[in-house]
């Protein structure tokens, strides 16, 4: 009688761990049904509003803009989207670049697919000399404040490496400070590896380097299901 119990008990946790099996599986099935996308997408006209707002909210939750490409500083100064969108697609090119001191990159918005929203930005530098080299390294991204802790600042980075791929650079330089956590946790969730600290106007940079193919392929089984591909880098 006692072995007929066990035989039950024993009966009875296997269908309940098959149960949970399947539940992870339906789970599992239906979070990818309605899995968020998301995409790189070189400013517009079109999203004046909606850049606007997403550096407004910046300023209400009185938080650090970063990667926005001096729009923060534009709109501060009076100046117009309009003009800060002309300098933007300008410094694209190396030329004009160069006559501002600075190295030529692109500005995206990270936008999500489901509500055609802004949730991010970010600045890449195609190269890097001088002073970049020791501090603002290739990328600087932002996740607007009501998007934050959802995961969506490594999504935007894997999005970044694949645009770094696209250009044919094999390694990315970003940096945080020592006391930006978040963006810590962010670099290293993607294989970035600590190069040096370097001390600036009493700030700790944590300067890191990111093998591009390499994290990319590493990553991909994770993140190329949040990515709307025939969007991806407009």
């Amino acid at each position: 009688i006692k072995n007929l119990k066990k035989k039950k008990v024993l009966r009875r946790k296997k269908i309940l761990i098959k149960i949970k099996k399947n539940l992870r599986k339906v789970k599992r099935k239906v979070s990818r049904i309605f899995m968020e996308k998301y995409y790189l997408e070189i400013p517009t006209i079109e999203r004046k509003d909606e850049a606007v707002d997403y550096v407004n909210e910046f300023l209400i939750n009185k938080s650090n803009t970063n990667g926005v490409g001096g729009l923060d500083r534009f709109l501060g100064e009076g100046k117009s989207y309009e003009e800060w969108l002309d300098f933007v697609i300008k410094c694209q090119e190396k030329s004009y670049a160069e006559q501002i001191n600075i190295v030529p990159g692109i500005t995206y918005f990270t936008v999500r697919e489901s509500d055609n929203k802004i949730v991010g930005m970010v600045n890449f530098r195609f190269y890097l000399k001088g002073k970049l080299l020791k501090i603002g390294g290739h990328i600087g991204y932002g996740i607007r404040p009501t998007e934050r802790r959802k995961g969506l600042a490594k999504i935007q980075l894997y999005l970044t490496l694949l645009a770094a791929q696209k250009i044919g650079l094999d390694k990315v330089m970003i940096d945080c400070t020592d006391t930006n956590i978040g963006s810590k946790k962010t670099i290293e969730a993607l294989d970035g590896k600590l190069s040096e600290t370097v001390i600036d106007n009493e700030e700790t940079y944590l300067n890191y380097w990111i093998n591009v193919n390499d994290s990319i392929k590493k990553y991909k089984p994770i993140y190329e299901e949040y990515i709307k591909i025939d969007k991806e880098v407009k």
